[in-house]
């Protein structure tokens, strides 16, 4: 259970203004530059100790990445962060919340991340559907470089910093890290392989690191309050406090920030007021963002919500977008619709996913309606294994498990369909 006194988004709902002067009332911007006098080496070792990883999917930890850009250029060039802000996965909806309601922690955040990381500038990619809420980001960043918080001599702190915002064209694909280095550039959006990795060669050639909105907001907070008050929330290696976002079959569905490995249990029932129906109605979750596999509803119940607990369930935290299915959903069609929208949103750069992603849908329209053969099933599993790892981003990946979950945990429901279909065909002929 989270205290109040330990949220670190304090306007996560909008009850009170995004701008400038309320978000200092709400301790942002205070005396930044103390925050940045203690060095950039001490800021990533804090970092590191607090325990935080990566809020974007991936879970990897913060402050190693950081230490990954180099210390000084040998050749003359400038180093950058990029703020990953294109929330494109389905079930997910905390960073929109951060960027419309509290973006001055983002801006913070993207001074003191980017001074620790010797940034000259950071680069806010965020995605086109996000109309009001790139406004009010802008706006906000107006507001930080009329106030001279950022931008030359940022917040007296003596380091020049700039702070851009880049809107993209709604490209799920653009969420993958060098896919959005190269859209920052003007390309196509499509990943780069790696090596080399953007610590080394990134955005325009130069060393870049990519971190998601919410990993860099956090980050003004936990050096304020110190590491270990932030590692002080959740499991080992799994500190500190996170925003969940649930949607679906729940009573109240909600954006809400929650100490890590909170059990899904208490989450639902403290913040969403229970499952739709009660907890016998519960089929499946899937708690990470529509790319980790779903877990049926009764081995979830127990599960605590962070990276292992999910883990260890076959699933994933991802960006903690949890999406709730009771009885009534079609749980082939979800599953379905998911491989159709992985299917659309492949760049078609490895043969594996633009080939398989289509593949794989197909199949999944036919499993619908039962219109297939029971010997397909293990087909489709192993087309899946054929993509999985396969591709030079993740986004085959993303295609692959949840069908891969849904193989797992509801084959009887699939062999059920088919049977049922031969039995009415047979019926029909006769």
């Amino acid at each position: 259970m989270l205290a109040d006194k330990d949220r670190i988004f304090t306007n996560v709902y909008g009850f009170q203004s995004p701008g400038l002067a309320a978000a200092q009332a709400r301790g942002d911007w205070d005396n930044t530059k103390k925050l940045m006098e203690v060095g950039q080496d001490a800021i990533i070792e804090e970092i590191k100790a607090s325990g935080l990883r990566g809020r974007g999917g991936a879970g990897f930890p913060t402050g190693m990445k950081w230490s990954f850009m180099p210390k000084e250029s040998k050749d003359g060039r400038p180093s950058f962060l990029v703020i990953n802000a294109d929330e494109s996965e389905p079930g997910s909806c905390k960073d929109r919340e951060i960027i419309r309601h509290d973006p001055h922690k983002l801006i913070e955040g993207a001074l003191v991340a980017g001074f620790a990381m010797r940034a000259r500038a950071a680069y806010i990619y965020i995605r086109g559907e996000y109309i009001r809420e790139a406004e009010a980001l802008q706006k906000a960043i107006d507001e930080a470089y009329d106030a001279g918080l950022v931008g030359k001599n940022a917040s007296g702190s003596g380091y020049d910093f700039d702070v851009f915002m880049h809107r993209g064209a709604g490209a799920y694909i653009c969420g993958e890290e060098t896919a959005m280095i190269e859209s920052l550039e003007g390309k196509k959006g499509q990943p780069r392989l790696k090596p080399p990795f953007p610590a080394g060669a990134g955005l325009y050639g130069c060393p870049t690191t990519v971190n998601n909105v919410e990993s860099i907001a956090v980050v003004p907070t936990i050096l304020r309050r110190g590491a270990s008050w932030f590692a002080s929330f959740g499991r080992e290696n799994n500190k500190g406090t996170k925003l969940f976002q649930i949607s679906g079959h729940v009573n109240k569905p909600c954006v809400v920030e929650e100490a890590m490995s909170i059990t899904f249990e208490e989450l639902i029932e403290k913040h969403c007021g229970g499952i739709r129906g009660g907890w016998d109605n519960l089929l499946a979750v899937i708690p990470g963002g529509s790319s980790v596999p779903l877990v049926p509803g009764e081995q979830i119940r127990s599960a605590h919500m962070d990276f292992d607990g999910l883990k260890e369930l076959g699933s994933g935290l991802g960006t903690a977008g949890v999406i709730v299915m009771d009885k009534s959903t079609d749980i082939v069609r979800a599953i379905s619709r998911l491989s159709y929208f992985y299917k659309h949103e492949s760049c078609g750069q490895c043969t594996p996913c633009r080939e398989g992603t289509g593949w794989m849908w197909r199949v999944m329209k036919r499993l619908e309606t039962g219109a297939a053969e029971v010997e397909e099933i293990d087909m489709l599993y192993n087309v899946t294994k054929q993509v999985e790892g396969h591709t030079i981003c993740a986004l085959g990946d993303a295609a692959a498990w949840p069908i891969q979950g849904l193989l797992k945990h509801f084959r009887p429901e699939l062999e059920r369909r088919i049977a049922e279909r031969a039995g009415a065909m047979a019926e029909a002929a006769e």
